[in-house]
């Protein structure tokens, strides 16, 4: 049963989890592992499926049921894959060409970008495993394809960057929508405006989705321990969405090079960058972020940028650099702890509870 001394327990009811923590769904940086522990914890844990393919969301998602009983989410990208356009594509790379040359690396060919969009594929594989909950990022799928999931049974979810994408969201039936601010780390869920410099802070944001539709709201962004949950609370959330505390526990796939970056980060040191897919995401300054972006008008469409700068990131990998990687990080990162993903879910429940109790 919810536990009564949340303030609402409308997320609680309608994912039927314990407590009002969705992992956040971090592409690249973690796996069922982590989803996994956190479902266990009784909160809502989340596996990312923008770089699998369906056979290999399907084989994640085993991983998971096979770990915990509970529920978990599943998260997709719903961007559209853009045109070819071999013009960008070679403007970037003549924009990287000294950096090719310097690394003594050949540039790469066209390809059509890491990160994959909702298709029928997956709405298969959605329809064949029935999470008990799926999101997206970058706005809803097409309507039949909405619909399709919608039959399974799975509880709804959507990002919104603005309070007008949040009615859109709640207009096609969304279950619950997840209020992203400008603090949040990695892609921004925007996708009825482009843009990235009016971005909403959370503080501000949460309010305004909560007065502007029905359904509960889940804050996102700058949420790293429990005052911040309770802020949330204080704000009309009925729940938070975490990912960057997540990156330090050990569940976490992210590159020692990486976990290093995070340890040693302050308040200031993440920005909003295009450099290493072609859409804004906040992650850690580097030397790409610092000599091309932040934000470059010579970088192709998401997710075409990113091509260009793999040989450029192995190879300063392999010499334990993270010069040309993405070091995706939220502005909370510095109030990130080390500890196993289970333990942190119950530490920021519990801390909440105690904040909310002390307010």
């Amino acid at each position: 049963m919810p536990d009564p001394q949340w303030p609402t327990t409308r997320l609680l009811d309608l994912l039927e989890i314990d407590v009002p923590i969705i992992q956040a769904p971090m592409a690249g940086a973690q796996g069922s592992e982590l989803a996994a522990a956190v479902s266990s914890a009784g909160g809502l844990g989340s596996l990312p499926c923008a770089m699998l393919t369906a056979e290999g969301a399907r084989e994640e998602a085993a991983r998971i049921r096979a770990a915990t009983n509970r529920g978990f989410l599943m998260n997709f990208f719903c961007h559209r894959q853009p045109e070819p356009d071999p013009a960008a594509e070679e403007r970037w790379r003549a924009r990287l060409a000294a950096y090719y040359a310097e690394f003594k690396v050949d540039p790469p060919g066209t390809g059509p970008g890491l990160r994959a969009p909702f298709d029928e594929a997956f709405c298969d594989m959605i329809e064949e495993i029935r999470p008990k909950a799926v999101s997206f990022h970058f706005g809803p799928p097409p309507d039949e394809l909405l619909e399709r999931v919608r039959r399974t049974g799975a509880k709804m979810l959507c990002s919104a960057t603005t309070v007008r994408e949040a009615m859109f969201l709640a207009d096609k039936g969304f279950d619950a929508i997840i209020a992203q601010g400008a603090e949040a780390g990695g892609h921004r869920g925007m996708f009825l405006t482009t843009d990235v410099a009016s971005q909403i802070g959370t503080f501000a944001l949460v309010p305004q989705i909560v007065d502007a539709v029905d359904v509960p709201v889940i804050a996102a962004g700058g949420i790293a321990d429990g005052r911040g949950i309770a802020a949330a609370f204080a704000l009309g959330a009925s729940g938070v969405q975490i990912g960057t505390a997540f990156l330090r526990t050990p569940e976490a796939r992210i590159s020692g090079i990486h976990r290093e970056a995070l340890r040693a980060a302050r308040d200031e040191d993440s920005v909003l960058t295009n450099v290493f897919t072609g859409r804004p995401a906040r992650g850690l300054k580097n030397r790409l972020v610092r000599e091309v972006g932040p934000i470059s008008t010579d970088a192709p469409a998401f997710p075409l940028a990113a091509n260009a700068l793999a040989p450029l990131r192995a190879k300063a990998e392999a010499a334990g650099s993270g010069d040309f990687g993405s070091l995706w990080t939220g502005q909370a990162g510095p109030l990130a702890r080390e500890m196993p993903a289970r333990e942190l879910t119950l530490a920021l429940a519990a801390e909440a509870l105690e904040t909310l109790k002390s307010l």
